[in-house]
C-alpha cells in the first residue's frame, strides 16, 4: 500500500508540476505579447514624434512669411499709385527693387502666389467675398482678385480674396 500511495503522490506531484509549467508558459506568453505591444507603441510614438518634427521643420518660417505678406501688400499698393511727379516715380522705382527682392527671397523659400484670375472658384485656394453677374462669363469664375493668396511649399497660408461671377 505504501508503494501505491507513493506512486499516487508522485502522480499528483507531476500533475501539479505540469499545471504549474502550463501556467508559467501562459504567463510567459502573456508577458511576451505585452512586451511586443509596448515595443510597437514605442516605435509608433517615435515615428509620430519624427513626423511632427519634420512638419515643424518644413513649415518653420510660416509665421514670418505670413507677417511679411502684409508688407508685400503695402508695397503693391504703393507701386500701383499713378503719378506724374518725377520724384515719386523715382521713389517708386526704388520701392519696386525692394519689392522684387522680397518676392525673389520668398520664392527661394517656396512661397508662390495663387493664380486666381479667370480660374474656376476653388474654396481650397480662394475666399469669395463678392459676387457679380457678368455677361459672357460662366458662373463660378474668379473675375477679380481683391487680395493675393499665397502657398508656402504645399500649404495654403493665405487664400486669395476674390470676386466671383454669378
Amino acid at each position: 500500500m505504501e508503494q501505491e500511495e507513493i506512486k499516487e503522490t508522485k502522480k499528483e506531484k507531476k500533475s501539479k508540476e505540469k499545471e504549474l509549467i502550463e501556467a508559467l508558459n501562459l504567463k510567459v506568453k502573456e508577458l511576451e505579447d505585452k512586451n511586443l505591444r509596448i515595443s510597437a507603441e514605442m516605435i509608433n510614438s517615435l515615428r509620430r514624434k519624427d513626423e511632427d518634427n519634420a512638419r515643424v521643420m518644413k513649415y518653420a518660417n510660416e509665421s514670418l512669411i505670413i507677417d511679411l505678406l502684409t508688407t508685400i501688400d503695402n508695397f503693391e499698393r504703393a507701386l500701383n499709385i499713378e503719378t506724374s511727379n518725377e520724384d515719386i516715380t523715382n521713389y517708386q522705382k526704388g520701392m519696386k527693387m525692394i519689392y522684387d527682392s522680397l518676392i525673389n527671397t520668398l520664392s527661394k523659400y517656396e512661397v508662390s502666389v495663387i493664380d486666381a484670375l479667370d480660374k474656376e472658384f476653388d474654396p481650397t485656394y480662394h475666399q469669395a467675398v463678392m459676387t457679380e453677374k457678368v455677361e459672357g462669363k460662366n458662373s463660378g469664375i474668379v473675375i477679380e482678385v481683391l487680395q493675393k493668396g499665397y502657398i508656402y511649399k504645399d500649404k495654403v497660408i493665405r487664400p486669395a480674396m476674390v470676386k466671383v461671377s454669378e
